[in-house]
């Protein structure tokens, strides 16, 4: 039998036959010890060690999180808790854990992640930014260097004699890589300290940004310099060292990136990404620039770090770039470096006063010559003392970079184990000290922000409108400027669709305008008990006021709003998150959402500005409240894209049939599934975006508009042009009186009608004295007395007696003043062709809500009688959360026990849209099929 398996050639391969018996043979089903270095089969020992790493640091680092700490700190601290400072204390774990037979292979993964991340620190260097700032930045970069280079020359003498072997390494060589140590600063960790303390869109992170760069790319450099010079064996070596890199930075910044950039652009990554072909040749250059270096006598790092700065900038590129690789290389690659550190550190070493002398002498001249030098030169370029404060105490940040550099002075012999773990002991404190010290200093109540996009445009006259209006809000008579919020690309339907009615002049061919088919602005007051069925607003809504159109130039045009387009985009301490903050001018090309939104509005003719802020979750309301208040901005559009139940066919159904009919008095079982996934108790209360739309209502003091998108925006089916009814419930207060303004500024849209129903709560001795007042009172009383019933908002309770009637008698002046007779010398004509399409009606009743939902019904049904006619409903309201007319509270509870709707959901809802908006939504029946905005008045 063998001489056959050696006549076909096999003998041979039976060779490997005990090597795969013994690697089936190796499991712990047999007893074997899986933390046992094999070198055939390495990889079991590795994930163990993986696990181990990654779970221990990021474990700290979300602990180091509640301390206001870079996640750096904590894998640090992780990789020496790991070494032999504590747990290799523990009898046997170094031996089984991270054996000395296995350190090979972790350097070696360690290594490549650690050549990508210096790829990722070359990416994240952007001239530009410097460019901007060249003159400040160039001062506090070369300050920065200087003087703690100086000071660390200085020190490397005492240190030379007592802690360095003196045969082995020259006295210049060490000296030039303690001031290099001394002179850098952690470009990578300062930019995620400036993410963290919120500095990045203030003068001082911009500033510390463009000085970063400078002195990021001279502390390589320098770095370079040192490791030629000690690999060479003479001088003449390390000039051909010298030589050899500087030449292949020049064939790699010139035509390697211009070919590298040709290539980009003609596969079109600078439009949409990188594709595979474009990622495979960017790890092909990285390498072999890498391979290049390593073998001319510098490291390897400095091959990644020369490659990262080839990539282009333009379109996000480099963004959509680093985020392909981004967590793969900080949360695998580098927590394996870090541990190889710790396992390098030994404090137990540092076991005398004389060395703890000396680290305490490192840690003070390592702060001040940053500090010194940064803040000196901020001083001189007139910065403010607080300023300048917080620019030396983050450029004295040293954290990842300078542990890199620790670790390659100690791999070169420059320093020993001893000498590495004072080092890594000084750059904790430095980097732990930064983030509290800069916060002591330089507190957010004392920052000057500055956003060039936004200062532009600051610079602008923003005009309030137009003539001051009796009962507008703020005196206004329309809005003129608006500022959309856009967090989500499902947003963007909704806010088109909510846009799009801003419009004052018609987008379809209608017939003529014929004034006999117009309701007008008729007004009904019945008496309360003595109202006859025929004449209540809910059996005569049916007679909707029409569609009609009037020529070009027959009737006056109110001027075209502006509206500013605000992308918010979480910043958080991943790199191409800062790249993106850092790269704002790009982002606002290149973003599909803005650009969309930005074409939309050239269709319609709107004039759309785009603006990105990125900003901390957290920030986000404060975001929208600075920019509302830096553009000037009148009203606040937040969209809020309300998840769809079921079939949407059930929700909208134009076809008037049977089935349709049955649809619309249907249980709210539907309704109230879609706000249970937001607010079910399982959730344990309203998610991260409502509690972000309740903070915009509290901290903005601008109009507010919620548009509750219920999904008709982009799901319904009805026919192009049949234009938009809304229904609008005045229940009297500011809010309602925005309301108010807001529905009559929508309807000078040819394609929009809409049906008004004032309801108001009858009291014991009710007369019309107060609306008889409001008749004889002049336009500048009814402002003042507007102002004054805004005034008297409170967030709590409801106005007291004398603002109760103050805002009383500004709902009447507002009512009056939209439904007078035409001939109202003070309205403007272009409001009367608005009120040519809208139904006004009013009435009292002991129950508002029931009452305005069943008149919403009735709406909703007459908009559904035929399928050519059917158009869809929106519903506003005001969110009355602050001085409303009416309380709803009891009959709110009332309706919600009576359906037998949970508790939690109509508590979270009422908290974010309001009573009158809850009662109406949870309601069920047509109207909780509807779209809802929610408006509240500003408090200026």
């Amino acid at each position: 039998m063998y001489s056959i398996f050696q006549t076909t050639g096999l003998a041979q391969d039976l060779t490997h036959i005990p090597l795969i018996k013994r690697s089936i043979s190796s499991t712990v089903i047999t007893g074997y010890d899986p933390t046992t270095v094999d070198p055939s089969h390495p990889v079991t020992l590795f994930i163990i060690q993986l696990f181990i790493i990654i779970c221990f640091t990021q474990g700290l680092g979300y602990a180091f999180k509640y301390i206001k700490q870079p996640a750096v700190i904590a894998e640090v601290i992780g990789g020496i808790i790991l070494g032999p400072t504590v747990m290799g204390r523990i009898p046997g774990f170094t031996n089984h854990i991270f054996p000395q037979a296995s350190i090979g292979y972790l350097n070696l993964v360690a290594n490549v992640g650690l050549i990508l991340f210096l790829f990722l620190i070359g990416l994240e260097v952007d001239v530009g930014v410097m460019k901007k700032n060249k003159v400040g930045a160039a001062a506090i970069s070369v300050a920065g260097m200087v003087i703690p280079f100086g000071l660390g020359a200085a020190v490397a003498v005492p240190t030379y004699h007592n802690f360095v072997d003196t045969e082995k390494v020259s006295f210049g060589h060490f000296m030039l890589f303690i001031g290099v140590a001394m002179a850098i600063t952690a470009f990578p960790v300062l930019c995620r300290i400036l993410t963290s303390t919120k500095l990045l869109d203030t003068e001082v992170g911009v500033i510390v940004l463009a000085a970063g760069v400078g002195n990021d790319v001279v502390g390589w450099v320098l770095l370079a310099l040192t490791l030629a010079l000690v690999s060479a064996a003479s001088g003449a070596t390390a000039v051909y060292i010298l030589l050899a890199a500087v030449g292949w930075s020049i064939i790699l910044l010139w035509p390697i990136k211009k070919g590298f950039h040709w290539v980009v652009r003609r596969s079109g990554s600078l439009e949409h990404g990188p594709t595979p072909g474009v990622m495979t040749l960017t790890f092909l250059i990285v390498f072999t620039s890498a391979f290049v270096t390593g073998v001319i006598g510098v490291h390897p790092i400095f091959g990644g770090f020369l490659a990262g700065l080839i990539i282009p900038h333009e379109g996000g590129f480099a963004i959509s770039l680093v985020e392909k690789i981004d967590d793969l290389v900080t949360l695998l690659f580098l927590p394996i470096y870090f541990v190889l550190s710790g396992l390098s550190t030994n404090l137990g070493l540092l076991d005398t006063g004389k060395i703890w002398g000396y680290i305490i002498m490192l840690c003070v001249i390592g702060f001040a010559g940053k500090f010194l030098g940064c803040a000196g030169a901020a001083v001189a370029m007139r910065y403010s003392l607080r300023e300048s404060a917080a620019i030396g105490v983050l450029m004295s940040c040293k954290g990842l970079v300078e542990l890199i550099v620790l670790n390659v002075g100690l791999s070169a012999g420059i320093i020993n184990q001893q000498l590495f773990s004072m080092m890594v002991i000084v750059a904790i404190v430095l980097t732990f000290i930064t983030t509290p010290v800069t916060l002591a200093v330089y507190p957010e109540h004392r920052r000057n922000r500055i956003s060039e996009s936004r200062k532009k445009d600051g610079e602008k006259t923003v005009e309030g409108g137009a003539a001051n209006v009796t009962g507008g809000s703020g005196g206004r008579e329309e809005t003129q400027r608006f500022l959309v919020i856009l967090q989500k690309l499902e947003h963007l339907s909704a806010v088109m669709f909510l846009t799009q009615l801003l419009e004052t002049r018609s987008v379809v061919e209608r017939k003529p305008f014929n004034a006999a088919e117009a309701v007008g602005h008729e007004m009904h007051k019945p008496e309360y008990n003595g109202e006859s069925a025929s004449s209540t607003p809910e059996n005569q809504l049916a007679r909707l006021p029409t569609v009609s159109s009037q020529g070009e130039g027959s009737r006056p045009r109110s001027p075209a709003p502006t509206i500013d387009a605000l992308k918010i985009i979480e910043l958080t301490g991943r790199t191409h998150s800062v790249m993106q903050s850092t790269e704002k001018d790009q982002l606002l090309l290149t973003d599909d959402t803005l650009q969309l939104f930005r074409q939309f509005g050239q269709l319609r003719g709107l004039e759309v500005t785009p603006h990105i802020s990125i900003v901390g979750s957290d920030s986000y309301p404060q975001a929208v409240a600075d920019y509302a208040s830096d553009l000037g901005s009148e009203l606040v559009i937040v969209p809020w894209t309300v998840p769809p139940q079921g079939n949407s066919s059930e929700l909208i159904d134009p076809s008037p049939t049977a089935t349709n009919a049955l649809a619309l008095t249907a249980s709210t079982s539907g309704i109230v599934s879609q706000f249970d996934s937001i607010f079910g108790a399982e959730n344990s209360g309203s998610p991260m975006y409502t509690h972000f739309v309740r903070r915009v209502f509290s901290e903005c003091s601008s109009d507010i508009a919620l548009f509750v998108d219920r999904g008709f925006g982009g799901s319904a089916s009805f026919a192009p042009g049949s234009g938009q009814h809304i229904f609008l419930p005045f229940f009297g207060g500011p809010d309602a009186r925005l309301a108010l303004r807001f529905v009559v500024q929508l309807c000078k849209h040819d394609n929009v009608t809409a049906t008004i129903v004032r309801v108001e709560k009858p009291e014991i001795g009710d007369d019309e004295s107060t609306a008889e007042e409001g008749h004889k009172m002049t336009q500048s009383e009814s402002i003042q007395v507007h102002q004054a019933a805004l005034a008297s908002n409170q967030l709590t309770g409801y106005p007291e007696t004398q603002a109760r009637l103050a805002s009383d008698t500004a709902d009447n002046i507002a009512w009056t003043y939209y439904t007078a007779s035409s001939t109202t010398p003070a309205r403007p004509a272009s409001i009367d062709s608005a009120l040519s399409r809208i139904s006004f009606w009013s009435t009292k009743s002991t129950s508002p809500l029931s009452y305005a939902f069943t008149c919403a019904s009735t709406a909703m049904s007459s908009t559904s009688a035929t399928a050519a006619s059917w158009r869809p409903m929106l519903i506003v309201t005001g969110r009355g959360r602050r001085a409303a007319a009416i309380n709803h509270s009891a009959e709110l509870n009332k309706i919600l026990a009576d359906k037998g709707l949970n508790p939690s959901i109509g508590a979270e809802l009422r908290k974010t849209v309001g009573d009158a908006a809850t009662g109406l939504i949870l309601g069920g029946g047509a109207p909780g099929k509807a779209s809802y905005l929610v408006m509240e008045a500003g408090q200026r």
